[in-house]
């Protein structure tokens, strides 16, 4: 576990989570989960720079954010006085209380076994608790598109930003959906947002904050080919 501390400390360092087109992303990403939020407190699992954290202080005073990173998490402490922040990986994390709503933005991609982790999870839920997670798609139209001219091998195969980023593993809609059913768990919603034909980078270059916003809109009806997907999971 501490070589996993030390590569957590190393990408925080020079973290790209927020940066260019990533931030219309997140703040997207915060508009599909508002739909889902309920009273309680809320579990925010790997924060980073805070771009979900900003928004989701705005809607309640019960939030704890659980981040691997001291650098992230020292600057979020000293950002928000009243937030509970956990320096801890997810693996160690033995919460005191219990949630009704975890968010997990761009997290299972990362962890070593995100079975079991979900299965772990199931004790920081309420009976009536959900967890929101959202991944990048290994489906995602600029995913194929560099299949086809050759840049990727497959689908599924880490780009030089998810080895940057530090992720494990691209899902795709069905192992995404399995990994939560396998581990006991009952989805409410599939969906997906980001339209994506283009890398993150040729995105950044010439298009417009509007066209960002309809594109992120437009893959709210193509789930399995946009650039992300989610879930809204309960206990079974």
């Amino acid at each position: 576990m501490i070589e996993e501390k030390e590569k957590i400390e190393k990408i925080s360092e020079n973290s790209l989570y927020s940066s260019g087109v990533m931030k219309y992303s997140i703040n997207h990403c915060f508009k599909v989960l508002a739909r889902y939020l309920s009273a309680g407190n809320i579990l925010e699992m790997g924060p980073a720079e805070g771009v979900m954290t900003d928004k989701l202080v705005e809607v309640t005073e019960n939030l704890t954010v659980i981040e691997g990173s001291a650098k992230f998490c020292d600057e979020l402490a000293k950002r928000y006085s009243g937030l509970k922040v956990v320096n801890s990986l997810f693996e160690e994390f033995d919460p005191k209380e219990k949630y009704e709503t975890i968010v997990m933005g761009h997290v299972l991609e990362h962890v070593a076994e995100p079975v079991e982790l979900l299965k772990s999870m199931k004790n920081w839920l309420t009976p009536s608790g959900r967890i929101f997670s959202a991944v990048p798609n290994s489906r995602s139209l600029h995913r194929q598109a560099a299949v086809s001219m050759g840049l990727l091998k497959s689908e599924d195969s880490l780009n030089k930003l998810d080895i940057h980023h530090g992720h494990r593993r691209v899902f795709s809609p069905e192992s995404f959906r399995n990994a939560f059913i396998q581990s006991g768990y009952s989805i409410e919603v599939f969906g997906g947002y980001w339209l994506k034909p283009l890398s993150n980078t040729q995105i950044e270059a010439g298009w417009t904050p509007e066209m960002i916003k309809a594109y992120m809109e437009l893959g709210e009806r193509y789930p399995d080919i946009a650039g992300e997907i989610y879930v809204v999971a309960k206990l079974s």
